[in-house]
């Protein structure tokens, strides 16, 4: 078998079908993290909103939504497909973001993550610094309150 090479690509509401496949993949139905077809297409109809598709070959492997308000945006949703994981997807997109962020004149990037998450690691690496908390903001499927963390990083 060939090896896949990553591929990144901007996406739109055409693509809310892989978008919704990696979500299914990706996102543990135990934290109801996965948005619904409706709140993606909701979301991709504001100004700002930018998609970021990665492929291995014609496979969705993940994808990043990020919006944009005049110099800071917001990492809305980040997700890796488990068989990628690991293999530099996610900081591909991430990298990507920063990259077209900066372009676009934004200084800072937000991101929100449950307190809980092993996606922590990641975006410190990445280097993220955690600026805020929600204290009880998500409600996990056993009835379980956990804490939001909030992340910053400066662009450029």
């Amino acid at each position: 078998m060939a090896s896949l090479s990553l591929s990144l690509r901007p996406g739109d509401a055409r693509d809310a079908g892989a978008v919704e496949a990696v979500m299914a993949a990706a996102f543990d139905p135990q934290w109801g993290e996965a948005w619904t077809r409706s709140q993606l297409l909701g979301v991709m109809a504001l100004p700002g909103i930018q998609l970021i598709l990665a492929e291995m070959g014609e496979e969705p492997a993940g994808f990043a939504l990020v919006r944009s308000v005049m110099d800071e945006a917001e990492l809305l949703l980040l997700g890796v497909v488990p068989d990628y994981r690991r293999s530099g997807v996610a900081s591909a997109l991430v990298e990507r973001v920063m990259h077209d962020c900066a372009a676009a004149g934004v200084v800072t990037l937000h991101l929100e993550v449950r307190a809980n998450n092993p996606a922590v690691h990641f975006y410190t690496r990445h280097g993220f610094a955690k600026c805020g908390e929600r204290r009880n903001y998500y409600k996990g499927a056993d009835g379980r309150h956990y804490d939001a963390h909030t992340y910053q990083r400066a662009i450029g």
